[in-house]
């Protein structure tokens, strides 16, 4: 593969900064992985209480559905994406990635989640940390083997008062959802606020806002909400519905 025609629409070489270096505890490569983007977030979690969330003892592993699972348990957008453009997209954003692998070969398969923090095309250069406290560092077609047998697939993990930026609204959105339902709903609601600001002429956002503060109970906040909503988009029932609850309510 030669890197630079591959993606000729690429930029050139990125890296993310600040990304730690964990060393994984035995068959913690999941929550390892999912520690080292939150701390570059700025948290200070660790990777045995993500583990607590995430480990499956019997697998001796971290399946993939736990990783979007715990990381929304934590408060955090999870999204995934699938292609090299994504990944690229995203680095060069300043996201770093998180990838899953098979680091070993068909009859024998070794899987890990490592963190893609960087590439460089001219080099043909990979950057990952993978659960050690060296870099690992990939050919481009090295690592594209790797991370097809398993299956392409990639996640990113950010606070969600950050947009991926590879990814179509409505994956976003379904995000925002899914912190709602998992209780987090200050999350929730600072990715609607996030989400609205990037798309300000849908309603879907202004109304899943709206929701989320009124679950908190914040009735004021979830009218004013509700009423923008409605100002973008005067016929949706669901709105007028809604806004008319919290009315009452409020009313009352």
């Amino acid at each position: 593969m030669d890197p630079t025609a591959t993606f000729p629409g690429a930029a050139t070489r990125a890296h993310v900064e600040g990304v730690p270096r964990i060393q994984q505890d035995a068959f913690f490569c999941g929550p390892t992985a999912i520690a080292m983007v939150m701390q570059w977030a700025g948290s200070d979690i660790q990777q045995d209480q993500i583990a607590e969330l995430a480990f499956s003892p019997r697998a001796r592993g971290t399946y993939q559905a736990d990783m979007i699972g715990s990381s929304r348990r934590l408060g955090q957008l999870a999204v995934e994406i699938s292609t090299f453009d994504q990944l690229l997209t995203e680095v060069a954003a300043g996201h770093p990635v998180i990838v899953f692998q098979n680091l070993g070969l068909g009859i024998a398969p070794v899987w890990h989640y490592g963190v893609v923090t960087g590439y460089d095309l001219e080099r043909d250069a990979v950057y990952l940390n993978s659960g050690q406290e060296d870099q690992m560092v990939l050919p481009f077609d090295l690592f594209q083997r790797t991370w097809q047998r398993g299956g392409n697939w990639a996640l990113v993990v950010l606070p969600p008062d950050d947009l991926p930026v590879s990814v179509a609204e409505t994956r976003v959105l379904s995000a925002a959802a899914a912190l709602e339902r998992v209780d987090q709903l200050r999350a929730a609601e600072t990715l609607y606020q996030t989400g609205a600001k990037q798309w300000p002429d849908s309603w879907l956002w202004q109304f899943g806002l709206g929701n989320a503060l009124y679950a908190q109970g914040d009735l004021r906040g979830a009218r004013a909400a509700l009423r923008y909503a409605r100002a973008i988009a005067p016929d949706v029932p669901e709105i007028r519905s809604n806004l008319a609850h919290v009315e009452a309510e409020l009313g009352g």
